[in-house]
Protein backbone atom coordinates (compact mmCIF):
# COMPACT_ATOMS: atom_id res chain seq x y z
CA UNK A 1 0.00 0.00 0.00
CA UNK A 2 1.00 3.58 -0.60
CA UNK A 3 -0.52 6.64 1.01
CA UNK A 4 -0.52 9.49 -1.51
CA UNK A 5 -0.77 13.23 -0.73
CA UNK A 6 -1.26 15.96 -3.33
CA UNK A 7 1.03 18.63 -1.87
CA UNK A 8 1.18 22.34 -2.61
CA UNK A 9 2.52 23.61 0.72
CA UNK A 10 -0.85 24.95 1.90
CA UNK A 11 -1.89 24.44 5.51
CA UNK A 12 -4.35 21.72 4.54
CA UNK A 13 -1.88 19.87 2.31
CA UNK A 14 0.63 19.91 5.18
CA UNK A 15 -2.06 18.62 7.53
CA UNK A 16 -2.99 15.92 5.01
CA UNK A 17 0.68 14.88 4.93
CA UNK A 18 0.72 14.64 8.73
CA UNK A 19 -2.39 12.46 8.66
CA UNK A 20 -0.89 10.23 5.98
CA UNK A 21 2.26 9.77 8.06
CA UNK A 22 0.21 8.93 11.15
CA UNK A 23 -1.65 6.26 9.20
CA UNK A 24 1.54 5.03 7.55
CA UNK A 25 3.25 4.64 10.92
CA UNK A 26 0.33 2.57 12.18
CA UNK A 27 0.22 0.37 9.07
CA UNK A 28 3.94 0.46 8.27
CA UNK A 29 3.26 1.76 4.78
CA UNK A 30 4.94 4.17 2.39
CA UNK A 31 3.96 7.85 1.93
CA UNK A 32 4.35 9.76 -1.32
CA UNK A 33 3.75 13.52 -1.51
CA UNK A 34 3.37 14.97 -4.99
CA UNK A 35 3.29 18.48 -6.42
CA UNK A 36 2.20 19.67 -9.85
CA UNK A 37 3.97 22.83 -10.98
CA UNK A 38 2.88 24.94 -13.97
CA UNK A 39 6.07 25.81 -15.87
CA UNK A 40 7.04 29.45 -15.74
CA UNK A 41 3.79 30.57 -14.10
CA UNK A 42 5.21 33.10 -11.66
CA UNK A 43 1.77 34.32 -10.50
CA UNK A 44 0.57 30.80 -9.69
CA UNK A 45 3.80 30.12 -7.78
CA UNK A 46 3.56 33.38 -5.82
CA UNK A 47 -0.11 32.79 -4.94
CA UNK A 48 0.93 29.50 -3.33
CA UNK A 49 3.92 30.98 -1.52
CA UNK A 50 6.43 29.07 -3.62
CA UNK A 51 8.22 32.29 -4.61
CA UNK A 52 8.85 35.55 -2.81
CA UNK A 53 7.47 38.70 -4.49
CA UNK A 54 10.87 39.73 -5.84
CA UNK A 55 11.90 36.31 -7.16
CA UNK A 56 11.70 35.17 -10.76
CA UNK A 57 10.34 31.75 -11.62
CA UNK A 58 12.96 29.10 -10.95
CA UNK A 59 11.71 25.54 -11.28
CA UNK A 60 14.56 24.02 -9.27
CA UNK A 61 14.07 26.49 -6.42
CA UNK A 62 10.32 25.77 -6.28
CA UNK A 63 10.81 22.01 -6.35
CA UNK A 64 13.50 22.25 -3.67
CA UNK A 65 11.28 24.38 -1.41
CA UNK A 66 8.32 22.03 -1.76
CA UNK A 67 10.54 19.04 -1.15
CA UNK A 68 12.06 20.67 1.93
CA UNK A 69 8.56 21.34 3.28
CA UNK A 70 7.66 17.68 2.78
CA UNK A 71 10.92 16.49 4.33
CA UNK A 72 10.49 18.77 7.36
CA UNK A 73 7.12 17.15 8.12
CA UNK A 74 7.73 13.62 6.86
CA UNK A 75 11.44 12.85 6.46
CA UNK A 76 10.77 9.28 5.31
CA UNK A 77 8.18 10.27 2.68
CA UNK A 78 9.00 10.17 -0.99
CA UNK A 79 8.51 13.35 -3.00
CA UNK A 80 7.42 13.48 -6.64
CA UNK A 81 6.70 16.41 -8.89
CA UNK A 82 5.38 16.97 -12.38
CA UNK A 83 5.76 20.04 -14.55
CA UNK A 84 2.75 21.00 -16.67
CA UNK A 85 2.03 23.76 -19.18
CA UNK A 86 2.22 27.31 -17.85
CA UNK A 87 -1.57 27.85 -17.92
CA UNK A 88 -2.71 24.29 -17.29
CA UNK A 89 -6.33 24.16 -16.12
CA UNK A 90 -7.23 22.46 -12.85
CA UNK A 91 -8.40 19.41 -14.85
CA UNK A 92 -4.89 18.91 -16.18
CA UNK A 93 -3.39 19.26 -12.72
CA UNK A 94 -5.94 16.83 -11.27
CA UNK A 95 -5.25 14.39 -14.11
CA UNK A 96 -1.52 14.49 -13.38
CA UNK A 97 -2.21 13.83 -9.69
CA UNK A 98 -4.53 10.90 -10.54
CA UNK A 99 -1.87 9.47 -12.86
CA UNK A 100 0.80 9.82 -10.15
CA UNK A 101 -1.47 8.18 -7.57
CA UNK A 102 -2.07 5.24 -9.94
CA UNK A 103 1.64 5.01 -10.82
CA UNK A 104 2.48 4.89 -7.11
CA UNK A 105 -0.20 2.22 -6.53
CA UNK A 106 -1.97 4.44 -4.00
CA UNK A 107 -4.39 2.71 -1.67
CA UNK A 108 -5.44 5.93 0.10
CA UNK A 109 -5.19 9.51 -1.13
CA UNK A 110 -5.13 12.19 1.58
CA UNK A 111 -6.62 15.41 0.21
CA UNK A 112 -6.62 18.72 2.08
CA UNK A 113 -9.75 20.71 1.25
CA UNK A 114 -11.36 23.70 2.96
CA UNK A 115 -14.80 23.07 1.57
CA UNK A 116 -15.24 19.31 1.65
CA UNK A 117 -18.36 19.67 3.75
CA UNK A 118 -18.79 15.92 3.95
CA UNK A 119 -19.42 15.33 0.24
CA UNK A 120 -16.41 14.77 -1.99
CA UNK A 121 -18.12 16.34 -5.02
CA UNK A 122 -18.00 19.73 -3.28
CA UNK A 123 -14.22 19.70 -3.05
CA UNK A 124 -12.66 22.82 -4.51
CA UNK A 125 -9.95 23.12 -7.15
CA UNK A 126 -8.46 19.76 -8.14
CA UNK A 127 -9.82 17.84 -5.15
CA UNK A 128 -13.09 16.67 -6.73
CA UNK A 129 -11.34 15.32 -9.81
CA UNK A 130 -8.72 13.47 -7.78
CA UNK A 131 -11.45 12.13 -5.46
CA UNK A 132 -13.50 10.87 -8.43
CA UNK A 133 -11.03 8.04 -9.08
CA UNK A 134 -12.22 4.68 -7.75
CA UNK A 135 -8.80 2.99 -7.73
CA UNK A 136 -8.11 4.23 -4.20
CA UNK A 137 -9.87 5.40 -1.05
CA UNK A 138 -9.99 9.07 -0.12
CA UNK A 139 -9.23 10.65 3.23
CA UNK A 140 -10.46 14.25 3.27
CA UNK A 141 -8.63 16.62 5.60
CA UNK A 142 -10.54 19.80 6.32
CA UNK A 143 -9.20 20.65 9.79
CA UNK A 144 -6.01 22.71 9.46
CA UNK A 145 -4.85 21.90 12.99
CA UNK A 146 -2.79 18.73 12.62
CA UNK A 147 -1.26 16.67 15.33
CA UNK A 148 1.84 18.24 16.78
CA UNK A 149 4.12 18.20 13.73
CA UNK A 150 7.31 18.58 15.73
CA UNK A 151 6.31 15.62 17.92
CA UNK A 152 5.50 13.57 14.85
CA UNK A 153 8.82 14.42 13.23
CA UNK A 154 10.87 13.81 16.37
CA UNK A 155 9.18 10.65 17.61
CA UNK A 156 8.11 8.83 14.50
CA UNK A 157 9.56 5.32 14.22
CA UNK A 158 9.75 5.95 10.47
CA UNK A 159 11.99 8.99 11.00
CA UNK A 160 14.99 8.44 8.81
CA UNK A 161 16.53 10.79 6.35
CA UNK A 162 16.21 10.27 2.63
CA UNK A 163 18.82 11.35 0.17
CA UNK A 164 17.43 13.27 -2.76
CA UNK A 165 18.63 15.49 -5.57
CA UNK A 166 16.69 18.58 -4.49
CA UNK A 167 17.61 18.61 -0.83
CA UNK A 168 20.59 20.79 0.06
Amino acid sequence: MTFFVPFDGSVLSRTALVRAVEFADAFEERVVAAAVIPAGNRDYARERGWLHPDESFDRSRIVARLHQQVASIAPAADFEHVIVDRFAPSGTIAGELRDLARDEDASIVFIGSENAGGISSTLGSVGASVAAEDAYDIHIVQNGDPSDISMLTDESPAHHEKSDFYLP
